[in-house]
């Protein structure tokens, strides 16, 4: 698709038409970033290389960039001011992690050029625009909420609205998350020689085979949308040994924010059930919590309206559901992640296919899209005050 032909809807149309030129003319730089970052991928905390790349390019289109920004080593925050005097400050984010052993399974490297293909096109039209843009690299969303970092070091402060797209086999604008937290289980046991003195062994291996099969048990009586799920990281070293220490990592997930907190309290207590029953000793520590999603319809709704004019349609919704941390930036603040589908329907994320996905040419247009919407509603939104209201007044009237 040539993005500069398509006659964007109104408001703006005219600068929103300038936005689609500015993208499809850095074309080639925003999807060389993108096969970049998929040809070296990078898991959480340690996107070096991404967010590098990504901090390069916003800065040579003319943001004050921040690298690193705040206490993550691969945060990057950018600002630009627009040049028609105060107003309102918008969120463009971008993510580029990747998952450990498969890499861009789940499609950052389209979130990052995305997000920096809208910081572009946005720039083209500063001159127009009231207020700030905020560009937002955020590292660490497939494990640790790098977000939740970001928000406590105070680097969403005064950002009105935060946009950013996810890559899906579907297009839907409403997100819907399951609230998540990371749980690292650690046994400690007693080593001893496996066959000639095994009683006086604690065997930290089997208190993780039991805790593995309490979950099994307890995933009966647990609400039909809720997740549990887990791996061994650490259960022994030779088969002669009686393992002296077993390391597991899980995690824990519900839609429903009340739900949830039980979850984690029986949680903690299998791990002291199988303590108990193996004589090991149990360390349990929650990591990198995510919220649910507070989607906001007023952002959403423009969203909606910016992508059909480049064929995109909501299709209808899915209960297949994920988690991210974008969900805790919406707890704060006017938030909309919205996916559009780079494949077809069923191709699951966090598989070898979806990754290969995640570099095809479809993939590549819909990146570009997704650049220019996100830019487009950021065009709204820093040059009408009223809808910047109407999103707050949303926010705070569902309870925040």
């Amino acid at each position: 698709m040539q993005l500069a032909v398509t006659r964007p809807t109104e408001p703006h149309a005219v600068t929103k038409a300038r936005i689609a030129a500015a993208v499809e003319a850095a074309r080639d730089e925003i999807l060389d970033l993108s096969h970049r970052i998929h040809a070296n991928p990078e898991p959480a905390f340690e996107e070096h290389k991404a967010a590098g790349w990504v901090a390069e390019t916003i800065a040579r289109h003319g943001y004050v960039v921040q690298h690193p920004a705040g206490r993550l080593a691969t945060a990057v925050r950018g600002t630009l001011r627009g040049g028609a005097g105060p107003g309102g400050r918008v969120g463009i984010l971008a993510e580029y992690d990747a998952l450990p052993g498969i890499g861009h399974a789940c499609g950052h490297n389209t979130m990052a050029a995305s997000g920096v293909g809208a910081a572009i096109g946005l720039a083209a039209v500063a001159d127009e625009l009231a207020g700030e843009v905020v560009f937002l690299g955020t590292p660490a969303e497939e494990r640790g909420s790098g977000k939740q970092f970001m928000l406590d070091d105070g680097l969403f402060d005064g950002v009105d609205a935060a946009l950013l797209f996810h890559p899906s086999d579907m297009t839907e604008v409403e997100a819907r998350l399951l609230a998540s937290e990371d749980v690292d289980v650690t046994f400690h046991g007693r080593a001893s020689h496996a066959a000639s003195e095994p009683w006086e062994g604690r065997n930290a291996l089997d208190a993780l085979i039991l805790l593995f099969n309490a979950v099994g048990l307890w995933r009966q009586q647990l609400r039909p949308e809720s997740r549990v799920h887990g791996i061994i990281l650490e259960g022994g070293s030779a088969a002669n040994i009686i393992p002296d220490r077993g390391v597991a990592r899980f995690m824990v997930r519900s839609p429903d924010q009340a739900y949830f907190e039980g979850m984690r309290r029986h949680f903690r207590e299998l791990c002291e059930a199988a303590s108990l029953a193996t004589g090991c000793a149990v360390d349990v520590e929650f990591s990198g919590r995510s919220d649910t999603m507070r989607h906001n319809h007023v952002l959403g709704a423009r969203y909606l309206a910016n992508m059909q004019p480049y064929g995109l349609h909501d299709d209808p919704p899915s209960d297949n559901l994920g988690s991210s941390d974008m969900g805790n930036v919406s707890q704060v603040l006017p938030t909309i992640h919205p996916s559009l589908a780079i494949c077809d329907r069923g191709v699951p994320g966090h598989s070898i296919e979806f990754r290969e996905a995640a570099r095809s040419a479809r993939a590549d247009e819909v990146t570009l899209i997704a650049a220019t919407v996100a830019a487009q509603v950021a065009c709204e939104l820093l040059t009408d005050p009223a809808l910047v209201a109407a999103a707050w007044r949303e926010f705070r009237g569902a309870g925040a």
